[in-house]
């Protein structure tokens, strides 16, 4: 009898999902909204694994909703915020995510950002469009320049070193802050105050875990140079958004990019930052392009498949088992 594996959304980029087919029965939320708790804890009863997005709440419930039938709970995301991580190491479930395949994607998203916040290029886009270019004029959407700033990087794993990469082109001087990450041949590791202090553009690349929630906040933000950009594809939580707020209307930095927030998604009721003159906001594309997504989701699969059979996951997270120890896919 073929084990049973609820996916979170029907539509996924890629084949993962007819790949699991031949090894497993998949149960899939149908509608085109996300799933509340409920509705996911309706469909999981039994089964073996759960391929999940990043924004998709796995608590204890979940998990009980599942049954001991529950091996791995896949993520097709690098970030893993919103799975109580103890809850399912209290159950014997591993859970997994996806690095190693959207950091290049990422980080050249990561610097779309820097160029269209410190360019200024929403707000002359928006003129545009709104017809509001009628004359040539100097001093018009004036921005800062890019090439030969200096570049801080909050985080310099993956993705930070691959924009790191990145910004060798642009000229610019490389600093970091990451505990684990010594100077390299391209950046200089250094404290938290002298990355906010010297850096031009500020870049998050951490976790959202309890040490780094609101890690930049009005502290912050006020030893950042008024001529800087902070610029986040991190997670939401990583920055005070209330005092980010107040720091660009008040002139303490220069302006934003945000892929990322608190409140994800946000419909119709949009934060206060999104339409802020100096603030470019996207909705969480950073890894949004056909190749990488159905790489993560692929990636979400193999997980999957390699637990069920009795061997150790690919990419469990950190601390996580790579097995549960009971093979359940034949």
């Amino acid at each position: 009898m073929k084990q049973r594996v609820l996916a979170t959304r029907a539509d996924l980029p890629g084949g993962g999902l007819a790949r699991l087919a031949p090894h497993a029965d998949v149960v899939t939320w149908p509608g085109p909204d996300r799933p509340d708790p409920a509705d996911l804890a309706a469909l999981a009863g039994g089964v073996s694994a759960i391929l999940a997005l990043g924004n998709d709440w796995v608590d204890a419930a979940l998990l009980d909703a599942a049954g001991p039938s529950l091996r791995v709970v896949a993520l097709a995301s690098m970030g893993y915020d919103a799975v109580d991580q103890e809850a399912a190491a209290e159950r014997g479930v591993v859970v997994t995510h996806t690095p190693g395949v959207l950091a290049e994607t990422t980080a050249d998203f990561t610097f779309a950002l820097i160029l269209m916040a410190r360019r200024r290029l929403g707000a002359a886009r928006d003129s545009l469009h709104s017809g509001q270019w009628d004359v040539f004029r100097m001093g018009d959407y004036l921005g800062l320049d890019v090439h030969g700033a200096t570049l801080g990087l909050i985080g310099y794993g993956q993705i930070g070193r691959v924009v790191a990469r990145r910004a060798q082109g642009f000229g610019m001087r490389l600093l970091h802050h990451d505990p684990y990450a010594p100077d390299d041949t391209l950046s200089t590791s250094v404290d938290l105050p002298t990355l906010l202090a010297e850096a031009d553009v500020v870049s998050l690349h951490v976790p959202l875990t309890p040490g780094t929630r609101h890690l930049i906040g009005a502290t912050e933000l006020a030893a950042m140079k008024p001529t800087a950009t902070l610029v986040s594809t991190s997670r939401g939580g990583v920055v005070d958004e209330d005092a980010l707020l107040r720091a660009l209307r008040e002139g303490v930095i220069h302006s934003a990019g945000l892929d990322v927030f608190e409140r994800e998604p946000m419909g119709a009721d949009l934060s206060p930052l999104v339409g802020e003159p100096h603030v470019v906001t996207l909705p969480h594309i950073g890894s949004a392009t056909e190749a990488t997504r159905a790489a993560m989701v692929d990636l979400a699969v193999d997980n999957i498949i390699e637990v069920l059979a009795g061997r150790p996951a690919r990419t469990p997270l950190p601390g996580s088992a790579v097995s549960p120890g009971t093979p359940t896919l034949a």
